[in-house]
């Protein structure tokens, strides 16, 4: 409730950004000597907070690769991008984050190219208020929210500790996960239920993927520190944001307070 009202308020928190914050604002002394050569792979990035996090990175001269379920929104952003930086590269793949297939297929492709990797943001996410299954079998939430993102961040790791250890330079993971994950009871998180639940709550879905999210940040981060790797992951909630996702996901918060 607090959070609620500070977002409303638009005060600042401990990040000294709030709800009133623009993406620009919050990169504005960002620096890189050379842009050009970063690469940032982000999911979800077609709404939302994706779309915002693109814009303002491409518009430090940031090389943008965004794996797309729908590339008519893909090709829109790109657009909206190139309007106001010109200069700006964009590259877009057809990828389903459910998909373990369709990730292992960008994979190949992004890796095909050649290029560095020095950021990737595993973003995209839904909420799902009724059951669903992605084409793996595995209930919707937690394919896409969870193991779509640790299939990529598997596939890729090694390439963005290359990358570091050639230019320097920290790489970055960062997974958007929710405070809502706190949510979750202890004798209720179990792999074998989220994979294929008997009885479906969206919010619960929802939120076990979210802390999901952070026990792999977790366990990916004790790894890289073992390795000496320059890469760091983190697991971040992006507070209150008006988004779809939010909406629909505040909708079965609701429902569930009134049953």
């Amino acid at each position: 409730m607090k959070e609620t009202l500070r977002y409303l308020a638009g005060i600042a928190g401990p990040s000294g950004y709030g709800s009133n914050s623009t993406a620009e604002q919050v990169i504005k002394d960002y620096a890189c000597s050379d842009p050009l050569h970063l690469t940032a792979i982000i999911t979800g990035a077609t709404s939302g907070i994706g779309v915002e996090t693109a814009r303002a990175l491409a518009k430090k001269g940031l090389r943008i690769v965004i794996p797309a379920r729908d590339l008519r929104k893909a090709d829109e952003l790109k657009e909206v991008i190139r309007k106001e930086s010109p200069k700006a590269e964009i590259i877009i793949f057809e990828t389903d984050i459910s998909s373990f297939v369709s990730v292992k297929r960008f994979c190949s492709g992004f890796l095909a190219l050649g290029l560095p990797l020095n950021i990737l943001i595993n973003n995209a996410g839904i909420y799902s208020q009724k059951l669903e299954f992605s084409e793996d079998k595995i209930e919707m939430t937690f394919a896409t929210n969870y193991l779509g993102h640790f299939l990529l961040t598997e596939l890729l790791l090694e390439k963005m500790i290359e990358t570091a250890e050639k230019t320097g330079i920290q790489g970055r993971v960062i997974n958007l996960s929710s405070a809502i994950h706190s949510w979750v009871r202890r004798d209720a998180f179990c792999f074998n239920n989220m994979l294929n639940p008997r009885n479906y709550d969206g919010t619960s879905a929802y939120s076990q993927s979210k802390l999901a999210n952070i026990l792999h940040v977790k366990e990916v981060a004790t790894k890289l520190q073992a390795r000496n790797a320059r890469v760091t992951i983190n697991a971040v909630h992006p507070g209150i944001v008006k988004t779809g996702i939010m909406r629909e996901s505040y909708k079965g918060f609701i429902t569930g307070c009134l049953i």
